[in-house]
């Protein structure tokens, strides 16, 4: 029974081989989907390990920092450090942008905003692959490798020019965008301050309001100005947890006293990968199905054709007393040794081109388990309309 698939294979060799190498680069795409789904999901998984919190405390109705824009109070960390079973509290702030290098190319990153020279607080980069992390309160930066910044070069992020100082790995958005960690006041001032001709803008409009223009009230109109030309808003307080208190026991009275909306890891894994990137999972399935069909019909195609031209062969098979069982098999064997060639043709191909991907794409054993599988699976099935071919024809059609 192997004999008669095997020879059968080398009398079409070329058209078996090329064949399982098409099929193979489709089950590499499909691979590489799947990879890009889990490379989504890891992202986001990373985002909140690299983040060090077990807390995240933001604004009241809102599902920030990472999937809505949140805004509290930079004074509000300090009532919640006090708070009970809190070990650490640090404000943080997120925002993307494009980044440039001074005399170089931009990078599309997420900029992120943390108190210097504090180590170990929630927010900060957790490892380094070189320099050191941010000692001073203004124009310093720890990038990711990813941005293609390296020690020392100067990054242009608003208004400000930073060096930077440091280098880290794998800190990545939801999005898998790369972060740029600057000083938190920098940062507030990045995000929420005005360019300087809206800042004149907005002095001339205040006073001329006479409500705030009081010639009875001297300094009103400065204090005013002030205040809209000052930035003290941050995105998110992240909360690290002291020993022996679980997260949902020290976020109750957060929540209830402070008026503010606290999310768990498991809430925020929630927003992250059930939510955020729900869309994209959808769409990504749809690619899976539509790759799925293709392959199937190809492989139904070629087994197809493979059987009709070999037709007074299986009669002669037939003539001389080979069981419809042996007929079957062979033509079996022979879809099953295409579903092989193709998926380590596509396994060895997603493996490839996964890391010249812009975004991570992850590519795990189980779903190459699994994918071999439902190779096997797909070949099998599309090999019956083949087999139900060879059973039908008639053994005279060897002497005819």
């Amino acid at each position: 029974m192997i004999s008669l698939a095997a020879r059968d294979i080398q009398h079409s060799w070329a058209k078996f081989v090329l064949t399982g190498l098409g099929l193979g680069l489709l089950i590499g795409v499909t691979l590489t989907m799947a990879g890009v789904f889990r490379g989504m999901v890891d992202d986001a998984q990373a985002l909140l390990n690299n983040s060090g919190a077990d807390l995240w405390v933001v604004q009241k109705d809102t599902q920030g920092p990472y999937a809505e824009s949140s805004s509290l109070k930079d004074d509000v960390v300090r009532s919640i450090a006090g708070m009970p079973g809190v070990a650490m509290a640090a404000n943080i702030t997120y925002f993307t942008m494009q980044v440039k290098a001074v005399g170089g190319k931009e990078a599309r990153a997420m900029v992120v905003g943390i108190a210097p020279g504090i180590a170990g607080m929630p927010g900060q980069p957790g490892h380094l692959l070189a320099g050191r992390h941010l000692a001073r309160s203004h124009y310093e930066a720890v990038v990711d490798i990813k941005t293609g910044l390296t020690l020392g070069d100067k990054v242009q992020i608003r208004r400000h020019t930073y060096e930077v100082v440091g280098l880290t790995r794998r800190m990545v958005s939801s999005g898998g965008d790369p972060m740029v960690f600057i000083p938190i006041k920098d940062a507030q001032e990045a995000q929420f301050l005005k360019d300087n001709d809206a800042i004149v803008n907005d002095r001339v409009r205040t006073a001329a309001n006479p409500a705030f223009n009081r010639p009875a009230v001297p300094g009103l109109l400065d204090a005013v100005q002030n205040l809209q030309t000052s930035s003290r808003n941050v995105n998110a307080v992240l909360v690290r947890v002291a020993d022996g208190w679980s997260a949902e026991r020290v976020a109750e009275p957060i929540q209830h006293w402070k008026h503010l909306t606290v999310f768990t890891r498991a809430d925020m894994e929630d927003i992250l990968v059930d939510k955020l990137i729900a869309t994209s999972a959808k769409q990504i399935g749809m690619f899976l199905a539509i790759l799925t069909v293709v392959s199937a019909a190809i492989v139904a195609f070629i087994i197809y054709t493979m059987t009709l031209g070999k037709i007074r062969e299986i009669a002669v098979l037939k003539l001389i007393g080979t069981r419809n069982l042996t007929i079957a098999a062979m033509i079996l064997q022979q879809a099953l040794g295409l579903g092989v060639i193709g998926f380590v043709v596509g396994k060895v191909a997603a493996t490839i081109w996964a890391p010249v991907f812009p975004k991570f794409v992850l590519l795990l054993t189980q779903d190459a388990i699994v994918g071999f599988g439902a190779t096997m699976l797909i070949c099998a099935l599309a090999s019956t309309m083949a087999i139900r071919v060879a059973l039908r024809v008639d053994p005279a059609q060897a002497i005819s």
